[in-house]
């Protein structure tokens, strides 16, 4: 049986009668044709083999490091804080200023909700990290008016001053009390979801317990509403993402000794049963609850001793609202008023290194010593920054520049070398004064640049926060074997 020429061989007979140039192209064609098919099965091939290693990854698979700040790009700064803590200028930079009159369209920028971080996946809370909170913000939807996001331009108390910068009021939706603009818009604190929101940005920042500013009932702050009925639901909120509730109790018109102890009995006997509400085991072993007192120091030490001293006319000791109480140290002068007034610890409150002797890094170390020899809590208050400039423009030389968060770490490296028994974060949403680690977002409208975090993400001092609250939480189990403390 006669067999038929293979392809190869038909060519190669047919080749014979074609010219050589003409033979040239027809073997390039064949040649770059198989070329290209070869090509095509490698690629094929590659692309068959990542999907199947895709395949093989679990869900929750996670790479590097959980907070993903290495990835992040860092602007390089001509300004950086001295290793001494000791330079105010190196905190101040001009550019932290709202800018003006600028000519051009509203712009927000909503950030990508894909890089949450799932919950089950963070840390535990750390109940010896404290953030401060505020419930004073409203818009018409939830209050009929806006409350707070619209604060008046503070006075300068000379008045030669205050006639150069602009008065009034700020006017919401675009124009707020703030130099940063929040995620979550102009938000009611009646909000169940805003209320929602917040208590899961602390629980992804692994911060244990919420220091709320509070009022009694039938007082507010001068620019605000009473708030106390707010309360239960923050309670219930925060219990749902397992954090704590402290209060923080505001210097309310004529705070003495008298109304101190009846509203510390009305916060145990009406919130104190609440599995949400905060408190400390001492080391005794007594869980006592906690409270934060700002401004004491306005009310004489006399006066607090009537309160918080065993043999004073007002005492709450050993008594069923027996408590601990910690003072707010401005000056250095104060330690004293605090011993006299039995109080049991100290906070620091400002977010402002070098402002205060008591927010200045360098006495830190002073006050924990201090601290020791009299049986206190020492409590230092860290921030990502401060500019009030939007309610009080006279104040720019206390402006500090966030840095891209280098503020917020220089602050809590220093909290932590000073090995205290609790560190605060001023704060969660203070607006006002640009302390907050709430999520900011850019934004622009025809008369403001508000300020951001970029180049790095809204939930940035979120993510930080969660880094230095476990690394405190690490330290602070080391150090506690050795003075006694209460453990983590």
């Amino acid at each position: 049986m006669e067999m038929s020429p293979t392809p190869f061989e038909y060519f190669l007979l047919s080749a014979k009668h074609l010219p050589f140039w003409s033979l040239k192209y027809v073997i390039m064609a064949k040649f770059r044709r198989r070329t290209c098919i070869i090509l095509s099965l490698i690629i094929l091939f590659i692309f068959s083999l990542m999907m199947g290693l895709k395949m093989l990854r679990p869900n929750k698979a996670t790479s590097g490091d959980p907070f993903g700040l290495e990835l992040l790009p860092e602007l390089h700064q001509q300004t950086h804080l001295r290793k001494s803590f000791d330079s105010q200028n190196n905190d101040k930079v001009n550019s932290e200023t709202n800018i003006k009159n600028l000519k051009s369209v509203e712009i927000t920028m909503k950030p990508s909700k894909t890089s949450e971080p799932y919950l089950e996946e963070l840390p535990p809370l750390n109940y010896y990290l404290h953030a401060f909170y505020y419930s004073w913000y409203g818009n018409p939807q939830f209050d009929g008016k806006y409350i707070h996001w619209n604060h008046p331009i503070l006075k300068h108390w000379d008045p030669r001053i205050t006639k150069n910068y602009p008065q009034g009021k700020h006017s919401p939706p675009d124009d707020i009390g703030s130099s940063f603009y929040p995620e979550l818009g102009i938000y009611s604190s009646r909000d169940p979801s805003v209320i929602e929101s917040h208590m899961k940005q602390m629980y992804s920042a692994s911060i244990g317990v919420l220091a709320l500013s509070w009022y009694p009932p039938g007082t507010n702050d001068e620019n605000g509403e009473n708030t106390d009925d707010l309360v239960p639901t923050i309670l219930d909120k925060a219990h749902k993402y397992n954090l704590k509730v402290t209060f923080h109790i505001e210097p309310y018109s004529n705070r003495d000794d008298q109304n101190m102890y009846k509203n510390v009995k009305y916060i145990i006997d009406k919130y104190g049963n609440h599995p949400a509400f905060y408190r400390y085991k001492t080391r005794t072993g007594n869980a006592l609850p906690m409270f934060y007192i700002y401004d004491s120091y306005i009310t004489k030490p006399e006066k607090w001793a009537n309160l918080l001293t065993p043999t004073g006319s007002q005492s709450i000791r050993n008594s069923p609202y027996d408590g601990l109480f910690i003072a707010l140290l401005v000056e250095s002068k104060h330690r004293y008023d605090i011993l006299e007034g039995g109080f049991d610890g100290i906070y620091t409150y400002f977010a402002t290194n070098g402002f205060t002797y008591g927010s200045s890094y360098e006495n830190w170390a002073r006050l924990r010593f201090f601290c020791d020899q009299f049986n206190l809590l020492f409590i230092p208050s860290v921030g990502p920054g401060y500019i009030d400039t939007s309610i009080r423009p006279w104040n720019a030389q206390n402006t500090r520049n966030r840095i891209n968060g280098k503020y917020y770490e220089t602050a809590l490296d220093a909290a932590l070398h000073a090995h205290p028994s609790i560190i605060s974060i001023t704060s969660f949403n203070e607006w006002h004064e640009g302390t907050q680690i709430e999520k900011a977002i850019p934004k622009r409208t025809s008369n403001t640049i508000y300020l951001d975090y970029r180049p790095h993400k809204p939930s940035l001092y979120l993510e930080l926060t969660r880094k230095w609250s476990e690394k405190y939480s690490k330290e602070r189990a080391g150090y506690t074997v050795d003075q006694k403390l209460p453990p983590s």
